[in-house]
């Protein structure tokens, strides 16, 4: 690397000697001189741009062999850089539309918390995610301390049969009443309303239990699973909310749950009560 620097610094100093030569000759020389000059001027700016280019193509060479060989830590460190950026860039897209499009957001989502609440978080999960019942958990801590926040429950069902019954049912729960609705999403967030033992279950059997299960839960919310069941199905307000969760989390890359908005920032994955807390005061 160091010669490499070397002829690098010495191309720019012969290139810098032959305009010398030049503005020199123009002043002080003879004709014939003149004609001397010139010609070894060019020479010089010729050598001076051979030596650069091959001292830049060792650079590139030098420097692919620096990153590859001798410290492949800094490459990742550009790769993490990189993915910095991307999830910035990604996450002020996110808030431009939370903002632009609040009303839309809120209109089919259950609401926890104040529904007028001036703090909003937004919670993309599924019931049938371990990390989101952590994260609801917290969550409930959060807005029983704090009467200005609310939590737009978006469902996100990315287990199949295992959440989609859960996701519908806690949707069309709103239609008869928000409260009822958070009230079955607390139930299915605290009890697993699955089948134990799902080995060598068909996946049709599995939702019918599930559905079974969860109509249950529904009627301990006070909710008339009768007409749950029929807006679950057929309601397009449940299919309308059902949709936009899924086109929101492939347009913003939501790949899993639990996947928070709170303000300004996004996080994906499963944080702290007291992570959400301090983004909550800085709002």
């Amino acid at each position: 690397m160091l010669w490499t620097i070397l002829i690098i610094v010495a191309a720019v100093v012969l290139y810098a000697a032959a305009g010398m030569l030049t503005r020199d000759n123009d002043s002080k020389r003879k004709e014939k001189s003149s004609k001397i000059m010139c010609s070894l001027k060019k020479v010089v700016k010729l050598t001076s741009i051979v030596l650069l280019v091959w001292g830049v193509n060792r650079t590139g060479l030098g420097t692919h062999s620096y990153l590859v060989s001798q410290n492949p830590e800094v490459l990742q460190e550009m790769v993490e850089s990189m993915k910095a950026r991307q999830s910035m860039m990604q996450s002020k897209e996110i808030r431009k539309y939370v903002v632009d499009k609040q009303a839309e957001l809120m209109k089919n989502a259950p609401i926890m918390g104040n529904v007028n609440g001036k703090k909003t978080i937004y919670l993309f999960a599924a019931h049938s995610c371990h990390y989101c019942q952590q994260v609801h958990h917290e969550l409930e801590r959060v807005v029983n301390e704090d009467k200005d926040v609310r939590v737009v429950l978006k469902q996100f069902s990315i287990h199949g049969p295992l959440s989609d019954s859960a996701a519908r049912a806690t949707i069309a729960a709103k239609l008869q009443s928000n409260d009822k609705a958070v009230e079955l999403d607390r139930l299915l967030m605290e009890k697993p309303y699955w089948p134990q033992d799902m080995k060598n279950q068909d996946p049709q059997a599995v939702a019918k239990t599930v559905r079974a299960n969860v109509m249950e839960l529904a009627k301990k919310a006070g909710l008339d699973t009768e007409k749950l069941g029929r807006d679950m199905d057929t309601a397009p307000e449940v299919q309308a909310e059902f949709e936009q969760v899924r086109s929101l989390a492939q347009t913003f890359g939501i790949s899993g749950t639990p996947y928070l908005i709170i303000g300004e920032q996004s996080f994906p994955g499963a944080i702290s009560y007291d992570q959400i807390k301090s983004v909550l005061r800085s709002m």
